[in-house]
């Protein structure tokens, strides 16, 4: 969603005739064979990752790449909880460069809309592929995967962004993360002609067994898997298998299909972005245990009411802010953050506590 203003009652309608038409109009737009497949960081370019720790401090952000006022107050306001308390690392959930991605890694946009705003945020920020970061005929249709490449590239340039390859894990000790791309599951212009990218072809079957793989091996207290599109969301995008009321493929069914089989049960939580909004949410069925966390409003937010549609422990779809983690071997404290229009500084929502 990129208009933060309310809404008529019949634009979700207007919207998702729009998408379609875009889906159908730019089947045959390039989408890109290839892929850049697991990788290394250079760690002389990058902040040190705390590999072995024993306890971490994490801000959490999502949506978050538009280098407008409200990502600066958000920024400002983690810059204040960093001087208490500093933050060992970010998790960055996609849509990290608004509204159409990077034109290649040299873009001055990963300066004004990550570099900027983050400054003195000193720390590695672990960053996942949204659909805007993907986008080929409008902005967000996430129908030009190869357009991503360029966020994996600038990791090489940047001290601060994390994203060694499309998909990625990092082991830290109390905690595994695991970074996961999802686009080509669903993107509003699905990969219908590139049998590289499409949910059964090379790109989605090699992740799939690197994740499989990865976490049955992890040995960490916790895991936590990464996406930009949730699985379960009360939001406006609506959950996967149900994405903006739109018919499938482009309902994010193959997403939903791809989560239940390779993450639920599987992982401790499953933090996402993509619907502007903070929502905690609690027991999803098809999750088998998995606790989906929703975190994009850290510059954008959607004006909505909740569906309702899934049990929440606290929503929030009027105030921009980020969340934090405390993790420990036998806990790991949450707290969503809200940051209010015209404020410097950002109240404490809600907290609360996962135990093992």
């Amino acid at each position: 969603m990129t208009d933060n203003s309310p809404r008529p009652v019949d634009s979700g309608l207007k919207r998702r005739s729009l998408l379609a038409g875009a889906a159908v109009a730019g089947a045959a737009a390039t989408l890109g064979g290839g892929r850049i497949g697991i990788g290394t960081a250079s760690a002389a370019t990058h902040f040190t990752l705390p590999k072995g720790a024993d306890r971490l401090h994490v801000l959490v952000t999502g949506d978050a790449g538009t280098g407008e006022a409200p990502q600066f107050a958000v920024t400002r306001a983690a810059r204040e909880i960093h001087a208490r308390k500093p933050f060992d690392i970010a998790l960055g959930l996609g849509d990290n460069i608004y509204e159409s991605g990077p034109n290649g890694p040299d873009d001055v946009q990963f300066h004004t809309k990550f570099e900027k705003p983050n400054a003195s945020l000193d720390f590695p920020w672990l960053m996942a592929l949204g659909n805007h970061d993907n986008s080929a005929v409008f902005p967000g249709d996430g129908g030009w995967l190869r357009r991503g490449d360029a966020e994996v590239a600038y990791h090489r340039r940047s001290r601060r962004w994390y994203m060694p390859s499309r998909y990625y894990s990092v082991d830290l000790g109390v905690a595994e993360i695991f970074v996961l791309d999802v686009n080509p599951l669903a993107a509003y212009i699905p990969p219908i002609l590139s049998p590289e990218w499409e949910p059964g072809g090379r790109y989605m079957t090699e992740q799939a067994r690197w994740l499989d793989r990865g976490l049955r091996a992890s040995t960490a207290p916790w895991t936590i898997v990464c996406t930009h599109h949730p699985y379960a969301n009360n939001g406006p995008h609506g959950p996967a298998g149900a994405f903006d009321g739109l018919p499938a493929p482009l309902n994010g069914q193959w997403l939903k299909d791809f989560l239940e089989r390779h993450v639920a049960g599987r992982a401790h939580f499953l933090f996402s972005g993509h619907d502007h909004s903070q929502q905690v949410l609690d027991a999803v069925p098809g999750l088998k245990g998995t606790r989906q966390i929703i975190a994009g409003a850290a510059a954008k937010t959607v004006h909505a009411s909740s569906s309702r549609r899934f049990r929440a422990r606290y929503e929030n779809y009027t105030d921009r802010g980020f969340m934090t983690l405390d993790v420990e071997p036998a806990a790991v404290t949450l707290t969503a953050y809200q940051v209010a229009a015209g404020r410097a500084d950002a109240r404490k929502a809600f907290t609360t506590v996962y135990r093992r």
